[in-house]
């Protein structure tokens, strides 16, 4: 820390030790705070004079810790573990019994922060409960995650190294618009200078992050999820295009937009265009709709609908 610190910011860092380490030694936490035993006290009586209740335990296996009371102490989240409980939030998983990784960090300190009776119960919880991590969804790096969705908001161009699934690394310059979670996947929505074109690209295949000095202006009115969710049905392999016995407002409510575009022919039928690269999957998808449809031109699909059908209809048989 640095030696012209005011005891306010060292009495703030001592409380953060604590918090990271219940049972921190009087001289560990001098050492950390880079002061005498005496000073390292000092600061403790500053957070004990503001409320908080810091309680000395004796013995070698003593220390400081944070007690529980009525009033709780605040929480100091460090930039890593605030995106990582906001990313765990999104993607429903996390490593939180992992002191070591930023989620469970900061889980620890909201643990610490909880009354007795319903810190107990949690904990048990969390010590007890093993979540079966979801193998399709690709976590990005929390640090690459950080600087687009700051480059985002601060309307900066940026340049980075991405590896698409089938191809060698190369260098992509764009403007951010936005970074979007949808299906278990990050994206970051933006305008590709190379492409010359709207892209979306996966953050965990993103590398090098580099912030340049360039500006741009969004487009009005964007609508991140819904953009990302039309780009995401065009440009595969395989274009579909599917009539469906149902007005388009119905079938909307029950098909992912990342279908494709969805319009109405006449009152009581509708077209969905776009295009797959997985005609399993799409065919699959298609068997929600609660009328009868009619897969128009792609031999792929059509034949990944039959195979389909029939694995149902002999599932149904006595």
């Amino acid at each position: 820390m640095k030696p012209d610190a005011s005891p306010t910011a060292r009495a703030l860092l001592a409380l953060e030790l604590i918090q990271a380490g219940p049972g921190i030694t009087a001289d560990r936490l001098a050492g950390k705070l880079g002061v005498s035993e005496r000073a390292a006290r000092r600061y403790v009586g500053i957070l004990r004079e503001a409320g908080i209740p810091v309680e000395s335990v004796r013995g070698p296996y003593g220390g400081y810790r944070l007690g529980r009371g009525l009033r709780l102490p605040p929480l100091m989240f460090s930039a890593d573990e605030a995106l990582g409980l906001v990313m765990a939030v999104l993607d429903g998983h996390h490593d939180a019994g992992d002191p070591t990784d930023p989620v469970g960090s900061a889980l620890g300190k909201i643990m610490r922060a909880l009354p007795e009776p319903v810190a107990a119960q949690a904990e048990a919880v969390r010590r007890a409960t093993a979540p079966a991590p979801d193998r399709a969804a690709a976590r990005p790096d929390p640090g690459t995650t950080t600087a687009l969705v700051r480059a985002c908001s601060d309307h900066r161009r940026v340049r980075f190294g991405y590896r698409s699934e089938a191809g060698p690394e190369r260098v992509v310059e764009a403007d951010p618009w936005a970074v979007v979670v949808r299906h278990g996947r990050w994206y970051l929505l933006c305008w590709s200078h190379g492409s010359d074109a709207r892209r979306a690209y996966r953050v965990d295949r993103v590398r090098g992050v580099e912030v340049l000095d360039g500006v741009f202006d969004p487009p009005a009115g964007l609508d991140p999820v819904a953009e990302l969710e039309a780009h995401l049905a065009v440009g595969w392999d395989y274009e579909v295009e599917v009539v469906i016995e149902a007005p388009a407002d119905a079938v909307a409510r029950c098909l992912p937009r990342a279908l494709g575009r969805l319009e109405p022919l006449d009152a009581g039928t509708s077209r969905l265009v776009g295009s797959t690269g997985n005609p399993v999957w799409y065919a699959e998808q298609l068997a929600v709709i609660p009328a009868a449809y009619r897969i128009v031109g792609c031999a792929e699909l059509r034949e990944a609908a039959r195979v389909l059908g029939e694995r149902m209809l002999a599932a149904a048989r006595p």
